[in-house]
């Protein structure tokens, strides 16, 4: 089966004076405003494009890592992973970088390292974003 989600802005004015609102339609889990202001300077209450693509790169890894630890036979207990999305005004975004904490019993350390790089190659999300650098800072507690 095939999914299509769906999110969608309204932008009124310039990009520097002006501001948006992206809603999140397939799921209805809300509206963020957007502004570049955010985007260019940081904000603790305005989203940017970059927050939006770490939500889908984190929880994306999540899942891909989750199932892959599973395949393996050690299914975690817990798998905590931030993503965080750079973005250079002028150059755009330039990297993701992955940090994973996760307990995974009976695992060894080597099969960890190797399943997590496996994932953060191979995670759907990794590969929509191919044009930028994506590291990988993975901890087994």
């Amino acid at each position: 089966m095939t999914v299509t989600s769906e999110a969608s802005t309204i932008w009124n004015g310039s990009l520097i004076e002006g501001s948006g609102t992206v809603a999140l339609d397939t799921s209805h889990s809300g509206s963020f405003p957007v502004n570049w202001k955010a985007r260019s300077e940081g904000s603790e209450s305005t989203t940017t494009p970059e927050e939006l693509i770490a939500a889908a790169h984190s929880s994306c890894f999540s899942m891909a890592f989750s199932n892959m630890l599973a395949q393996n036979g050690t299914p975690p207990d817990s798998v905590e992973t931030t993503a965080s999305v750079t973005f250079k005004p002028g150059t755009g975004i330039t990297g993701s970088h992955l940090n994973v904490n996760a307990v995974v019993p009976g695992l060894a350390q080597a099969d960890f390292d190797r399943i997590a790089e496996d994932a953060r190659a191979n995670c759907p999300v990794s590969q929509a974003l191919a044009g930028v650098e994506i590291t990988l800072e993975a901890t087994l507690a």
